[in-house]
């Protein structure tokens, strides 16, 4: 088959890929603020890569939301507002749930191990009050019951949700106070679920260890919101 001649260099895409993550962990984690401008030629100038890869990248943002374009006149981090909260974690905390529903039908004692040791390892970040790593130590917990699904639709639109949701957490977590010992409880009896091959009751502990965050992160931005005006 003849090579297209339209052909993207690997270089090139390499180059795309890099802004693409690094632009997107900036965001995430806070270092590009919500509303705060983007200029591609000052990320061209930092990351050392031509302004062509970066703003194809800037594209792929805009698409997954976490920027806005206006072509001509500005491109900015877009900004969370309350609503936004009710839109992301509803059909996260579903498509979780029906993973929980999925893998308590199959899942392995080994598996369900993991998910034990996993579990100790939160309950110790939460006693050492290390709030980032408590945090990727739940990311884990969560993405390895995805995984286990084995349905790539879930776990794709799960790892795209849960990058909002990351975002939430990272420029939250210091100002909102996380029930996280309900949080332990629910991973816990989530297992228990798992133990007993239990589909519906692992959907429901699985969807409600989601929503209950996000009753908290919502009244949060709401009182931001009666401050402001």
């Amino acid at each position: 088959m003849p090579i297209p001649q339209d052909f993207s260099s690997p270089i090139r895409q390499l180059a795309k890929d890099k802004a693409f993550n690094q632009l997107q962990q900036w965001i995430i984690e806070g270092t590009l603020e919500p509303g705060e401008k983007i200029y591609d030629k000052d990320i061209s100038k930092a990351l050392g890569i031509s302004r062509t890869p970066i703003r194809e990248a800037l594209q792929l943002l805009a698409v997954q939301g976490f920027i806005e374009m206006r072509p001509g006149k500005e491109t900015r981090v877009t900004k969370i507002k309350k609503e936004d909260v009710l839109k992301v974690y509803p059909p996260l905390a579903s498509l979780q749930a029906l993973a929980a529903e999925e893998v308590a039908k199959i899942i392995t004692l080994d598996q369900i191990n993991n998910l034990k040791a996993m579990t100790n390892q939160y309950e110790d970040l939460i006693h050492r009050h290390e709030q980032f790593k408590t945090m990727e130590c739940d990311e884990k917990f969560h993405d390895f019951i995805v995984r286990l699904s084995n349905n790539p639709y879930i776990i794709e639109f799960s790892s795209i949700l849960q990058l909002h949701i990351r975002r939430f957490k990272y420029i939250f977590h210091k100002k909102i106070e996380v029930a996280v010992t309900e949080s332990l409880k629910e991973h816990r009896a989530l297992i228990q679920a798992f133990e007993d091959h239990h589909p519906e009751k692992a959907a429901t502990l699985l969807k409600q260890n989601w929503l209950r965050p996000m009753e908290e992160v919502y009244h949060f931005l709401v009182e931001v919101e009666d401050h402001e005006e």
